[in-house]
Parts: structure tokens; C-alpha cells; sequence
């Protein structure tokens, strides 16, 4: 079996719809939003390094690696955000997430 880009195309769609789904669903455990945008990030991934790929350039697998590089540095980024609330607050809820201001 030949893989095709519409293979490829076809799991990055189903990932996209996977990661806004569970951003949509889930409103109230920031872990879960920041695991679903990690599966946005991943979708646009594929798609970049199918289509590099399949035209013989290497330009969208060189944006795949900055790609990469800007999710990890969201999700450190993120993860201590999240540890310094909680030691704050207690809980880590998202509602109560807009009393950081100020």
C-alpha cells in the first residue's frame, strides 16, 4: 500500500477535529486545553512535512522544527503558569483563572 498525501491529509484533519473538540468540550481542566492545542500544533506539523514531502522541498520540514520548538516552549511556559497558581490558589480551575489580574 502507497501512502498518499490524502492519507496524511486525512490524519491531520482528524487530529485538528480531535484538539478543537477537546478545547470545546472541556472548559474547566487547563491541562486538557493545553494537551488539545498540543494536538493542533501536531496536525499543522503532519500537514507541513506531507507537503514538504510530497514537492521535494525542505522548507516545511524546517517550519515543522520552529513549529516544534514554539510548542515546547508554550507548554514549559504553560505547565509553570500552572504550578505557581495552584501553589496560590489551591485548585486550578478555569473559571476562576481571570482573578490572576492585576
Amino acid at each position: 500500500m502507497v501512502l498518499t498525501i490524502n492519507h496524511f491529509l486525512a490524519l491531520s484533519a482528524a487530529l485538528f477535529t480531535i484538539g478543537v473538540v477537546g478545547i470545546f468540550v472541556n472548559r474547566k481542566n487547563i491541562i486538557v486545553i493545553l494537551m488539545a492545542i498540543e494536538l493542533i500544533l501536531l496536525s499543522v506539523n503532519i500537514n507541513l512535512v506531507a507537503f514538504s514531502v510530497f514537492t521535494g522541498t525542505i522548507s516545511g520540514q524546517v517550519f515543522a522544527m520552529l513549529v516544534l520548538t514554539v510548542a515546547a516552549a508554550e507548554a514549559a511556559v504553560g505547565l509553570a503558569i500552572l504550578v505557581v497558581y495552584f501553589r496560590n490558589r489551591g485548585d486550578i480551575a478555569v473559571e476562576d483563572v481571570n482573578m490572576m489580574k492585576g
